[in-house]
């Protein structure tokens, strides 16, 4: 059986936690591959319902990033971001996939260790939880659906009757 790998989605404000992310990248500092890194304006953009979809569409693990708290340039971008994590993670506990899979940071665009840090630590906690179970429900449903695609069709005795009927109609018609 292969190793699990985790799929993980970064939502980096652009003035703090992408500028981090650059500067780990700058200084060859080594994170995991598995991080999808999204630039976003500010966290503060952030929607729960834009956090749930990244699981939905088959994301292991969704971390913020974002200025540190009081040193966001939309002033209180951060601290919006915050409240919706904690909804969205409750939603999370509440549908089975665990409030634990989403996370939230604060750095600064002089942090590019911390970010790698941050990607390390993250990859490693959703490693051990395992695929979210979002995933597998997926994985279910889809594999139902083909078993129901593999399904035997009307057999052939069973249309050609109607294939007899239709060429006696069309000799009707002529």
């Amino acid at each position: 059986m292969e190793a699990f790998e985790p799929k993980i989605v970064a939502f980096c404000c652009h003035f703090c936690a992408y500028t981090a992310a650059d500067l780990a990248g700058t200084m060859r500092l080594q994170y995991p591959a598995n991080i999808r890194i999204i630039r976003i304006p500010c966290t503060g953009k952030v929607d729960v319902r834009i956090l749930l979809e990244s699981f939905e569409k088959g994301a292991d693990g969704v971390y913020v990033a974002g200025c540190l708290e009081g040193d966001c340039h939309y002033l209180k971008g951060n601290l919006r971001a915050k409240k919706r994590v904690n909804l969205a993670k409750r939603i999370l506990e509440d549908t089975g996939i665990g409030g634990e899979r989403l996370e939230m940071y604060n750095m600064s665009a002089a942090m590019g260790p911390r970010f790698a840090e941050v990607a390390r630590e993250m990859t490693e906690k959703i490693r051990k939880l395992g695929p979210s179970p979002a995933k597998k429900a997926e994985c279910r449903a889809q594999s139902a659906e083909r078993k129901e695609n593999n399904r035997p069709t009307q057999s052939a005795e069973l249309r050609a009757p109607r294939a007899k009927s239709v060429e006696a109609r069309e000799e009707r018609q002529a």
